[in-house]
């Protein structure tokens, strides 16, 4: 899967990580950035969304595309599709952008819209990466779990390095009885959960 990433895909992964480095050096406004995940993170949920099991496969929190880039990858080896949705109108640009250089329409269905009002049109969710705005993670959770196939895979980004903000719903994830759920220490952190 990473041996033979099409050229278009490592074109466009490789100008979102100059821009995303470029503007947490020069000091862009947070609201602005792009606030990607890492290579290695994005290697990590590829491996897990190729070895889901069946179901559909969700990504709240777009921003540019550069997460969905590395799940398209699992998609196309496993012959599903992703759905993914940002709320943002400028970072949905970017990533309409981003899917139409990668060429990845095959495999990726975007929504420009607010998770929250679209996850309870969802059942059998079999894997859902969670990179969004922080206050939102609490509600997510509660709305993917119920509707995850017993051993369908729920990631959430930014466990460690958000982890004060992220402590009601960390404290959850990990004593909730309909998941099995650990904290592993891959880029800023994954919160990782099985339903059982």
């Amino acid at each position: 899967m990473f041996d033979h990433i099409p050229r278009c895909i490592v074109d466009r992964m490789t100008e979102l990580e100059q821009t995303d480095a470029r503007d947490r050096s020069d000091g862009t406004a947070r609201h602005q950035r792009l606030r990607q995940i890492p290579p290695e993170t994005g290697k990590f949920i590829a491996l897990l969304a190729a070895m889901a099991l069946p179901g559909h496969y969700l990504e709240i929190g777009t921003s540019a595309g550069y997460s969905t880039l590395w799940l398209a990858l699992a998609c196309r080896l496993v012959n599903r599709r992703v759905i993914t949705f940002e709320v943002s109108g400028h970072k949905a640009e970017m990533a309409r952008r981003t899917f139409d250089l990668a060429r990845v329409g095959d495999v990726v269905d975007f929504v420009h819209g607010d998770a929250l009002d679209h996850l309870s049109g969802y059942t059998d969710v079999s894997f859902c990466f969670l990179d969004a705005e922080k206050e939102v993670y609490d509600e997510c959770y509660e709305k993917i779990v119920p509707s995850m196939v017993s051993g369908g895979l729920l990631v959430a980004d930014n466990a460690i390095s958000h982890e004060q903000v992220l402590q009601p719903m960390l404290r959850r994830a990990l004593t909730d009885s309909r998941v099995d759920s650990l904290v592993v220490p891959i880029g800023k952190g994954l919160l990782l959960c099985r339903r059982r």
